[in-house]
C-alpha cells in the first residue's frame, strides 16, 4: 500500500481527480469492507468543503449504512427515498446544489446544504451508493461528478464483492 497522506491540491480539478484516482488505486485491496473504509477516509482527507462522506449498501431492497466519515448518520434508507434512494432507484448520479430544494430530502445533518450521490453498479447490478454532503450550497459541479464517478468505477472494478451483494 502506498499513500502520500499529503493533501492533494484541489485548485486544478482535473489534476486533483487524476491524483485522487492514482492514490485510490494504490490503496485498494480485494476485500470490499477494507476498500469502503479506505475510500471514505481518502475522500474525507482530500475533498475540501465536505462534512460527510460514506457508503450505503443495498440489502433486502433498502440501503444500509456502511463505512463513513462524519457525524452518525441515518442507518436505513428506502429505495426511492431522499437523494440516496433516488440514485439507487434510477442508477443515476444525483447532483444536488441545494438539498432543501430536493423533494423528500432526508435530513441526517442539518448542516448539509448540497450533496452528490453516485451509485455503485457491478455487472449491471446495484451494490449501493457513495454519498457526499457539503455544508455549502452548490459545492459539487459536473467536474466533481465525472471525477467521483470514475473513482467509484475504479473501486467497483478493483473489489471482490460477495456473491450475496450481486444476487
Amino acid at each position: 500500500m502506498q499513500s502520500t497522506h499529503a493533501r492533494i491540491s484541489y485548485k486544478d480539478k482535473s489534476k486533483f481527480y487524476k491524483e485522487l484516482h492514482s492514490e485510490a488505486s494504490g490503496i485498494l485491496e480485494k476485500e470490499w469492507f477494507v476498500n469502503l473504509a479506505n475510500i471514505s477516509a481518502l475522500l474525507n482527507q482530500h475533498l475540501p468543503d465536505i462534512n460527510w462522506v460514506g457508503f450505503y449498501l443495498l440489502h433486502s431492497n433498502e440501503l444500509l449504512l456502511s463505512s463513513f466519515q462524519g457525524l452518525p448518520a441515518c442507518t436505513r434508507i428506502a429505495m426511492g427515498k431522499g437523494v440516496c434512494g433516488a440514485a439507487a432507484q434510477t442508477l443515476q448520479t444525483q447532483l444536488v446544489p441545494n438539498v432543501d430544494e430536493f423533494p423528500g430530502h432526508i435530513v441526517c445533518d442539518a448542516a448539509s446544504k448540497s450533496e452528490i450521490v453516485i451509485p455503485l453498479i457491478h455487472e449491471g447490478k446495484l451494490l449501493g451508493v457513495l454519498d457526499i454532503d457539503a455544508p455549502i450550497l452548490n459545492r459539487f459541479d459536473h467536474e466533481d461528478k465525472s471525477g467521483l464517478e470514475k473513482l467509484v468505477d475504479i473501486l467497483v472494478k478493483s473489489t471482490v464483492w460477495p456473491t450475496n451483494f450481486l444476487s
